[in-house]
């Protein structure tokens, strides 16, 4: 299995009442698709910033008995 990086996006947004809303992290691969996602929750919000956070290397969960002890013992 492949570790795969996790790609979040930090938005700054307004709010349709006009509060100001900070650092919003939301997985996305491109920043698109993030800003697509956050509009599905916050109806007609301004973005006023976003900055791409790539996170760590994640692994994959473990498929057998075996991998999940050898996780637990690291």
């Amino acid at each position: 299995m492949q570790p795969f990086k996790l790609k979040k996006y930090a938005f700054r947004i307004r709010t349709r009442v006009g509060m100001v809303v900070d650092n919003l992290m939301i997985p996305g691969e491109t920043e698109e698709e993030a800003g697509r996602k956050l509009r599905q929750i916050y109806r007609d919000c301004q973005i006023l910033n976003c900055v791409c956070h790539h996170g760590s290397v994640r692994t994959p969960v473990a498929g057998n008995f075996e991998d999940v002890v050898s996780l637990i013992a690291r």
